[in-house]
């Protein structure tokens, strides 16, 4: 895992992220987009599951522009600074950082995105705003209802949690499918926001494997 540069198609900012690459030849590329907490211990986890599938990750540091290098704990102090960040980010601006690992990728095979919290929105978003993506995947995003009619470019699948106290899935779930019914949206009973992060007490680890092995499952259908 390296640190690299990337220049924004939008303003010419220059951004840092990790990249990642598997061993031989990689089945494309995969985006990893953060939570707000920045590029944390989960993160770096998650891009390495990634990795280990087969593919070449670039995982952006999207609040470059703010505070290069930040990481937040998962406490009310963390989370309060990630928010501001996050809202301080205009969405165009953090859809072009994305276009630009997408780009960086493009050139070397099929690319797809999956994110987590402020990520999973802006996994939603990439899929019907960005370009040369193949398939994405969007977790437990809160902007993903109130845009849940864009046109989507991509296959696209969501995964939500019964017990997350910040967004309620199964009115999420009915809002994506009356405009997108054949999006496969999941909605995991046992866990709660964040549960891809293994050891999270919002985490159930059978819930989390499957949406993992459900979203391998896309990305592969969409490889070619």
């Amino acid at each position: 895992m390296q640190t690299i540069t990337l220049k924004s198609p939008r303003d010419g900012f220059e951004f840092t992220a990790l990249q990642a690459l598997p061993e031989g030849e990689a089945i494309g590329g995969v985006v990893v987009l953060q939570e707000i907490f920045g590029l944390d211990a989960y993160i770096h986890v998650d891009v390495e599951r990634w990795v280990q599938a087969g593919y070449e990750v670039i995982a952006p540091a999207l609040f470059d522009r703010y505070e290069p290098n930040f990481v937040a704990e998962h406490d009310p102090e963390g989370f309060a600074r990630g928010r501001n960040h996050a809202l301080s980010h205009p969405l165009g601006t953090a859809l072009s950082d994305v276009q630009a690992c997408i780009d960086e990728m493009r050139p070397r095979g099929p690319v797809f995105v999956v994110g987590y919290c402020y990520g999973g929105s802006l996994a939603w978003l990439a899929a019907g705003r960005c370009k040369g993506l193949s398939a994405a995947a969007s977790y437990y995003g809160s902007l993903v209802a109130e845009n849940a009619d864009i046109d989507l470019n991509c296959p696209v699948i969501v995964h939500l949690g019964r017990k997350d106290d910040y967004i309620p899935a199964d009115a999420v779930k009915a809002t994506i499918q009356t405009h997108h019914p054949d999006v496969p949206v999941h909605v995991w009973d046992k866990s709660g926001h964040g549960f891809n992060n293994d050891g999270r007490p919002d985490s159930d680890p059978h819930d989390a494997a499957e949406a993992r092995r459900l979203t391998r499952e896309l990305f592969a259908a969409n490889a070619a």
